[in-house]
């Protein structure tokens, strides 16, 4: 495997991860799955339901993936501890997302409550991923706790308002010496490609394919995307300057 992604004794060779919500019917999670090529999926814990094999989420999720069960809907770090035990004693392995959320409004995640939440959590094996503002000392202290990557968002969940959060992502990327997962807001894939092309290990996104009129299409629109923001990055892009330099000599063959 080239290029592979390593996590929690893991090796990806995709660096696009899937959620699970929004989509019209929960059938399409298999043919996106395949679409996108993602090896990663997460998952809330409200919506597994293993009394009911039509709305099981879990059901439609093809066992070589690997499930990432987030805690969407705690509101303090003993809330996300509750939910990643609960997750794990349901079969769901030991990876999760930290997802400790206060605000209603624009659901932004409570770094201070994150940040206990993974020092337990990664105490108790855990791989853990979470979800932050991007801010380099809560990155630090993310890491500092066992956090195998950290997850920023680019914009509000949901908002497909793209990498509104850029340059204090690019400070991560340079600066948490960790993997850097790009999160929530990117609408678009010529942005998920944009945070590939600034050093992002992978990104992960939701709503941009479940909600697109083709979802399937979209899936594999960004799976190309990172795919390409990936092999830009490690070819290495060209200098940015402010004025023009000509590509070739503009002048002396006249002269001959």
């Amino acid at each position: 495997m080239q290029d592979a992604l390593h996590i929690g004794g893991k090796a990806l060779s995709s660096r696009l991860f899937i959620g699970t919500g929004k989509y019209s019917r929960n059938t399409l999670i298999p043919e996106v799955i395949a679409r996108s090529g993602s090896e990663v999926i997460t998952v809330a814990l409200r919506r597994v339901d293993p009394s009911s094999q039509k709305e099981n989420i879990l059901s439609h999720i093809p066992p070589q993936m690997t499930l990432l069960p987030n805690t969407s809907g705690a509101r303090t770090a003993e809330e996300a501890v509750r939910i990643a035990r609960l997750a794990r004693a349901a079969g769901m392995g030991n990876w999760v997302k930290i997802e400790v959320i206060n605000d209603q409004r624009y659901l932004l995640p409570d770094n201070l409550e994150t940040i206990r939440a993974t020092e337990i959590l990664a105490a108790e094996g855990f791989v853990v991923l979470p979800y932050m503002s991007p801010d380099l000392s809560a990155a630090l202290r993310l890491r500092d706790a066992g956090a195998a990557a950290v997850m920023p968002l680019g914009a509000p969940i949901g908002s497909n308002r793209g990498l509104r959060t850029k340059e204090l992502i690019g400070i991560l990327i340079e600066e948490a010496g960790l993997p850097v997962i790009v999160d929530a807001g990117i609408g678009r894939p010529s942005e998920a490609a944009e945070a590939m092309e600034m050093g992002a290990a992978a990104v992960l996104l939701n709503t941009a394919i479940a909600t697109a009129r083709d979802p399937l299409g979209m899936a594999e629109a960004f799976r190309g995307a990172v795919a390409a923001g990936r092999q830009a990055y490690l070819a290495g892009l060209g200098p940015v300057q402010q004025e023009a330099e000509a590509s070739s000599p503009l002048t002396g063959f006249l002269n001959v």
